[in-house]
């Protein structure tokens, strides 16, 4: 496993992640306890040092999985958890009110079994409690002893450079793959200009860049893809076209398509570090092996052209959701 640092900060982390969420929240059932812990435990015994949950997963079974499964190596590891919903219940809508930060801040140093947070994200930014209260509020958790480094969620340019006028954010996670590329126009830039890590969620297109799905698969009624737009059958079947061609690529690579996949995102910059998700030994086993795959500009070039011919069909959020993003 090769390591990267996120940024100008000295938060040196695997370069690619584990994204917990799936193990317990939004993409079908919960899988078995021992077995979500076996999976993370795989992960770290095959180089992976960072890990990523969140208080709303479940919520709060992920944290205390992924603190139980941690726990034996806990100084050897980075761990990313977040804030900023009403009593980590996304639907219920936003809090990052000072107050709650501490809240949870307390209560996840609890469930992850720690006595500091080496990453914490402000889940999404909320329009009601300034961003720089937010910034200040992590920044006196850093001074404390309780956090390490302070991230962002999802959140817009204006927010980004508001917050790191107060505390330094060390990374940005939001959504980023080939078929999810609006990053990339102002960002991505400000993420360079700034000094800031970049760690994309979803690098795997919520599953749809492996291949394994297709317009006839079934989700479980607890599957979140069931009210994204861009899952509906009928946008499945047109944007099976991106994974067409990019397997045709992975295959000239003796790769699959989650592997170009995440190797085309390492590729982009080296303070990019990916958090692919899965429930499934085989499947870490194939994601860790992106970061083997060595992808010249000549390839990068073939990949541009080859995705640049398909026009993804269908929102990434429902409207709901939507409005939580880009602050």
């Amino acid at each position: 496993m090769k390591y990267r640092k996120l940024g100008k900060s000295n938060l040196e982390v695997s370069a690619l992640g584990l994204g917990c969420m799936g193990l317990s929240f939004g993409l079908g059932p919960a899988i078995d306890k021992t077995q979500a812990i076996n999976l993370i435990r795989a992960a770290y015994e095959k180089g992976v040092t960072f890990f990523d949950t969140a208080e709303s997963y479940g919520p709060f079974v992920n944290e205390e999985v992924v603190g139980e499964a941690l726990a034996p190596f806990r100084d050897k590891v980075v761990i990313a958890t977040k804030f900023g919903f009403k009593k980590g219940v996304v639907m219920d809508g936003l809090d990052s009110r000072p107050e709650n930060i501490r809240a949870v801040a307390e209560a996840s140093l609890k469930r992850l079994r720690t006595d500091v947070i080496d990453l914490f994200y402000q889940h999404r930014v909320d329009p009601n409690v300034p961003i720089e209260d937010v910034a200040g509020t992590v920044r006196d958790l850093i001074r404390e002893g309780k956090v390490k480094h302070f991230g962002l969620s999802e959140a817009g340019v204006p927010a980004i450079r508001r917050a790191h006028a107060v505390q330094p954010v060390t990374a940005l996670q939001s959504e980023y793959s080939l078929w999810w590329r609006e990053p990339e126009h102002e960002v991505l830039p400000t993420l360079e200009e700034l000094g800031i890590g970049f760690v994309p969620f979803s690098p795997l297109g919520k599953g749809f860049l492996t291949g394994a799905i297709d317009a006839n698969t079934q989700f479980d009624k607890s599957d979140f893809r069931n009210i994204v737009p861009r899952f509906t059958a009928e946008n499945r079947a047109a944007n099976q076209a991106l994974v067409d061609v990019l397997a045709a690529i992975a295959q000239k690579k003796q790769a699959t398509t989650a592997q170009l996949a995440l190797a085309w995102l390492l590729a982009r910059k080296p303070w990019i570090v990916p958090i692919p998700g899965t429930t499934k030994l085989h499947r870490l086993e194939e994601n860790l092996h992106g970061a083997d795959i060595a992808l010249t500009p000549e390839d990068l070039q073939t990949i541009e052209q080859a995705a640049a011919g398909v026009t993804v069909q269908g929102a990434r959020y429902p409207q709901q959701m939507q409005q939580m993003v880009n602050r």
